[in-house]
């Protein structure tokens, strides 16, 4: 099989990993790529190998020194994501496309190093306000999360254009549909939008 890669960045709260989640329950040939991760586990709910593969800092440090990573980055001092080269090469002996949903430099990493093998999507809102909303309505963030989530936003945006297409997130239902159509067209045909089209 020849496999292949389909990569979904965003800012957060942009509605990335619901059009992944979507992709995924209707999609069976397609599988998720786990992160490795140095982060403690959430509670009992998250699983190693499941949600992630939870790695000592040493580990993750030993892993980088092997080379074993397609990308990789310290999110904050001393915590360490990235994708496992072996994650990719598992999911292809299954024969599942890869479905990745990472942050902007993760996915921009990606794509570099699997080229035409790799379609790069990146999630747009319409605009600030309506990520504002949403991430207000997670009831998850006070005033200086909210504020620092939103200057992370203002430094991802700025990559949107390296992107193969930007995806515009206004109608979850039209861009559920948008996005199926997005993972067809390059899986079953080959067949990849001109570099930053906007859908």
């Amino acid at each position: 099989m020849d496999g292949k890669l389909i990569i979904f960045s965003a800012p957060s709260g942009s509605g990335k990993t619901t059009i992944v989640k979507h992709l995924l329950a209707e999609n069976d040939n397609l599988g998720f790529s786990i992160s490795a991760c140095t982060r403690d586990r959430r509670g009992r709910s998250e699983e190693n190998g499941k949600d992630y593969y939870f790695l000592t800092p040493e580990e993750f440090k030993q892993k980088i020194d092997n080379d074993e990573f397609v990308e990789w980055e310290e999110v904050y001092t001393g915590a360490f994501y990235g994708t496992l080269k072996s994650e990719i090469e598992r999911l292809w002996a299954n024969g599942k496309h890869v479905l990745f949903d990472v942050d902007v430099q993760g996915g921009l990493k990606l794509k570099e190093y699997y080229g035409n093998k790799a379609l790069a999507v990146f999630v747009q809102v319409p605009n600030e306000e309506t990520l504002r909303q949403r991430l207000i309505g997670r009831g998850s963030e006070t005033e200086e999360s909210l504020s620092k989530r939103l200057f992370k936003v203002h430094f991802e945006m700025s990559f949107k254009n390296r992107f193969d297409v930007i995806l515009v997130n206004d109608e979850l239902d039209t861009s559920l549909e948008k996005a199926q159509k997005l993972v067809d067209d390059f899986v079953l045909e080959g067949k990849a939008p001109a570099k930053g089209t906007v859908i």
